[in-house]
């Protein structure tokens, strides 16, 4: 029964962070048809992208708690009605300013998927089928990449861009609905046979204090950037810099995404694979680790090559190498801190590396990009997750659990 009820937690997992980052990546394809109706830029794109982040970066620190406090039963499925229904506002905006306020509304609803979904694998699954189980629904981010362009390109020409809104944010009122009726957490029974009383959270102020906790924030810092800048601004170097329509951009975002998600499986596989084999947990994850960071720096050079079928190859190199780097990064909570505070450590991690993609955004198109142009800027991210892997490794250590057993 509890290996069925897994795969079940595990597809819904899947399907939540697809229609997560649908609701995400909408406004990045549909961008010219927006930009037209509501008489947006560079700049002011820049400036809805940017409300986007900030929110997602406090609500990062707000769903972490919630999450931990009430578990992820209540936790999941209060995010998720919460993101539908700023989806759903995205339809009703008239301009850039109300764009960018449901904008940011949706960025503080997000922020609840990845702790509740990373707290329910640490309540589910055992240590060495965490980061394959973590790699299998992460790689809804890609899914979502994968079957948006068509199905928004499609609806935007029929129906509207309005439209895609709509259908999003169905979608994320469906799934907390199952989500809430389905998911219990299992029972904890001490040595009397009695159920152990529910831990408490960790503080936050608690949190802080381990080293472990700024490593893992501090490998957010520097990764999460580059995955929001190849989310939300490779659509846009397509469209700007290449001069690509909609039809290649149809082909092309959901090839570079369905190598990603071939990235996020293997990523998670090969650490658990290496555990299996006899390997200790930090040199597995750190060895997977590794790998993946040593991928962008080759794959930037997509911006270098004038072929797009080369081009779009070597930028799926990228987001498959992320991938798998993001679903290790997130397991080393599990594997380091006690189920009580997995939620609030990869809150305080994905508000850190919110901050950096805010940041990011923020400079990248009134700045960065009018004073150096797109490559030196691909060639340079490229190098981030090497320094994210070097702090990583300095302050988690030998991922030892810090209570203990691990969660």
């Amino acid at each position: 029964m509890n290996q069925r009820y897994r795969w079940w937690i595990l597809t819904l997992l899947t399907l939540a962070t697809t229609i997560n980052y649908l609701d995400r990546i909408a406004l990045g394809f549909l961008s010219q048809p927006i930009w037209r109706d509501l008489g947006l830029d560079e700049k002011g794109y820049s400036r809805v992208v940017f409300a986007f982040q900030a929110a997602y970066t406090v609500g990062f620190l707000i769903m972490g708690k919630f999450v931990d406090r009430y578990g992820a039963r209540i936790g999941y499925s209060t995010a998720a009605l919460w993101w539908a229904l700023a989806s759903m506002l995205h339809a009703v905006a008239r301009t850039p300013l109300q764009l960018g306020m449901f904008r940011g509304l949706l960025g503080l609803g997000e922020a609840g998927n990845f702790p509740s979904a990373i707290k329910a694998v640490a309540e589910w699954f055992p240590v060495k089928d965490r980061a394959f189980a973590t790699g299998i629904f992460n790689a809804g981010t890609n899914m979502a990449n994968i079957v948006g362009p068509p199905l928004f390109a499609f609806l935007s020409f029929h129906y509207g861009w309005r439209v895609c809104f709509y259908v999003t944010s169905s979608l994320g009122i469906i799934f907390s609905l199952v989500w809430y009726f389905s998911y219990y957490t299992p029972r904890t029974v001490n040595e009397l046979g009695v159920e152990a009383p529910k831990e408490q959270p960790m503080p936050w102020l608690e949190a802080l204090q381990y080293k472990q906790t700024w490593g893992f924030a501090l490998g957010k810092f520097f990764s999460d950037p580059v995955w929001w800048f190849y989310l939300f601004w490779l659509p846009i170097y397509f469209y700007k810099v290449r001069g690509w329509n909609e039809d290649q951009m149809k082909w092309a975002l959901p090839f570079i995404y369905l190598v990603a998600d071939f990235g996020s499986v293997a990523g998670g596989w090969l650490s658990g694979h290496l555990i299996r084999k006899g390997w200790t947990v930090a040199r597995a994850r750190k060895t997977t680790l590794l790998i993946c960071a040593l991928c962008p720096p080759i794959a930037a050079c997509g911006v270098l090559v004038p072929n797009p079928v080369w081009a779009v190859v070597l930028f799926s190199l990228a987001t498959a190498a992320h991938q798998g780097w993001s679903a290790n990064l997130y397991t080393t909570t599990s594997d380091v801190f006690p189920k009580r505070a997995v939620a609030s450590v990869v809150g305080i991690g994905g508000a850190v590396g919110g901050v950096s993609g805010a940041i990011f955004s923020a400079l990248v198109p009134g700045y960065v990009v009018p004073a150096f142009g797109y490559k030196p800027l691909f060639l340079t991210i490229g190098c981030f997750y090497l320094v994210g892997l070097f702090a990583l490794d300095k302050l988690m250590g030998d991922l030892k659990p810090i209570e203990g057993e691990s969660a």
